[in-house]
């Protein structure tokens, strides 16, 4: 075998090693959480009305992209799909999990003026304003960027105020390769953190 063979095949070798296969794939959305969130009914009541969320982004139909060796491009979706119902499913069942009586509404305005019609303690709503996982493959390493920014409202009809918070993550990290297997696991412990974080400390 000569040597311009054995690298062509190397760098085949590596292209497949980088990825696996290419296309697009299923990436399951999953806010488990790492903490209990023992008083989070007393903080924002025993029923949480959740309302439609909005996704913002300029592309809806991915969440990530992996670009391999040889310039092929593979794709991510959500699952579910769209990604603002995969992330109202997810938070829908951790919440009540947590005794949280979680009842799907079918709009908010977001006003202040507008809780007092609630028949819920409180409302969520969020703007999906970044959900990003980009991974591009070099010679022995891929290199891997998830990026999350959420607006998060919550309204409380108690004390007749909305909330509103930015919250927002990026990771950057150097992996030997990429599978869709270690992109679920990046995304759904950056979605543990943000949720974590927030629902400790809603206000």
């Amino acid at each position: 075998m000569n040597a311009f063979l054995r690298f062509g095949i190397i760098l085949l070798s590596l292209s497949v090693l980088s990825c696996g296969k290419l296309g697009t794939y299923s990436i399951l959305i999953q806010y488990q959480p790492m903490r209990d969130l023992p008083s989070l009914k007393e903080k924002i009541g025993p029923t949480l009305g959740i309302a439609p969320f909005h996704d913002l982004r300029p592309e809806k139909h991915y969440i990530g992209t992996h670009r391999s060796i040889r310039e092929v491009t593979s794709y991510f979706r959500s699952e579910p799909f769209p990604l603002e119902r995969a992330i109202s499913n997810s938070l829908q069942k951790t919440l009540s999990e947590s005794g949280v009586k979680v009842v799907p509404l079918p709009s908010w305005d977001g006003r202040a003026d507008s809780l007092k019609e609630l028949e819920t303690d409180s409302i969520l709503y969020i703007e999906i304003r970044r959900f990003w996982i980009e991974g591009r493959a070099a010679l022995f390493r891929t290199n891997l960027r998830t990026s999350i920014h959420f607006v998060i409202h919550l309204g409380m009809k108690k004390e007749e105020k909305v909330l509103t918070r930015n919250v927002e993550m990026e990771k950057e990290m150097t992996l030997a390769r990429l599978t869709p297997a270690k992109v679920e696991e990046v995304v759904n412990q950056m979605l543990t953190e943000l949720f974590d974080s927030f629902f400790s400390h809603p206000y």
